[in-house]
């Protein structure tokens, strides 16, 4: 029973989720790697202060 998270920043509408959600189902599918009843997706919205890319934060000389 695969589990797929995906991590992104808040904003996607349900749309592009379940659209998205139905691509990944269909690959996986199509790889043999499990039957669409078994996969899971799951969405994880980051909103802002909740997250620090490294980048941003690093120490600047």
């Amino acid at each position: 029973m695969p589990f797929v998270r995906i991590q992104a920043k808040a904003g996607r509408t349900q749309e592009q989720k379940e659209k998205l959600a139905t691509t990944i189902v269909n690959a996986m599918e199509e790889q043999g790697f499990a039957s669409p009843e078994a996969i899971h997706i799951i969405f994880e919205n980051m909103i802002e202060g909740d997250y620090y890319p490294g980048k941003d934060i690093a120490k600047k000389d």
